[in-house]
C-alpha cells in the first residue's frame, strides 16, 4: 500500500514548497501553428514495391515571452523522406504551446523553456506527424523521443563558439542511426 506523505494546514505534501513563492509551470493551451503535408509523386510513391524511404528529420525550438510570466514555446519538426533519390513526402510541423511559469528562477528560465516545456508539447506533435502521413497514404511516422537537453547543450555551444546553426538533426528514426544526414 501506497503512503500518502502528511499535509501542512496548507494543503500541500510535507516536502513541497508552500505558498505563492512556490515555482510552477501550467500549459495554457497548445496548438498547431503551422502544419504543410507534401506528397510531390503521389500517386506512384504509394503503389506496391515502392523503397523504404530514407527519413530526415529536424528540429527546433524557440521560445518568447508573451507578457510576464506568459511564453510561448514552439516546436518545429521538418521531416523529408526520400525514395529512389526522389521526395517521398515532405511535413513541416510547428507545434506550439503558451506557458505560464510562475516564481522560476531567472537561471532555471531558458532550460526550462527550451528542455522541459517542448518535452511536453513533443507526444502531442508526434502524434500530428503520424496523423499527417497516414493520412498521407504513408504507414504513420513515430518519431523517436528527442533528447532535448542534448539539443539545448549543443546551442549552448555553438552559441559560445559563435557558430549559428538554423536546427538541429536528430537520428533516422528509421534507420536508428545517429548520423545527421
Amino acid at each position: 500500500m501506497a503512503e500518502i506523505p502528511e499535509t501542512p494546514s496548507g494543503g500541500a505534501p510535507a516536502d513541497q514548497p508552500a505558498g505563492d513563492n512556490a515555482p510552477r509551470l501550467m500549459i495554457q493551451s497548445q496548438y498547431v501553428k503551422d502544419l504543410s503535408f507534401e506528397n510531390p509523386r503521389a500517386p506512384a510513391s504509394l503503389l506496391p514495391g515502392q523503397a523504404r524511404p530514407e527519413i530526415q528529420i529536424r528540429v527546433d525550438v524557440r521560445a518568447q515571452q508573451l507578457e510576464a510570466e506568459r511564453y510561448e514555446v514552439s516546436l518545429q519538426l521538418h521531416v523529408e523522406a526520400t525514395a529512389g533519390g526522389e521526395v517521398a513526402f515532405m511535413i513541416e510541423l510547428t507545434y506550439g504551446g503558451v506557458f505560464g511559469l510562475l516564481s522560476i528562477p531567472q537561471e532555471s528560465l531558458q532550460p526550462l523553456l527550451l528542455i522541459e516545456c517542448p518535452r511536453l508539447l513533443f507526444p502531442f506533435a508526434r502524434r500530428v506527424v503520424a496523423d499527417a502521413t497516414r493520412d498521407g497514404g504513408f504507414p504513420p511516422l513515430l518519431i523517436d523521443p528527442i533528447d532535448f537537453v542534448t539539443l539545448y547543450r549543443r546551442r549552448q555551444q555553438q552559441a559560445r563558439t559563435g557558430s549559428q546553426a538554423e536546427s538541429e538533426r536528430v537520428p533516422d528514426p528509421v534507420a536508428g542511426d545517429g548520423a545527421p544526414g
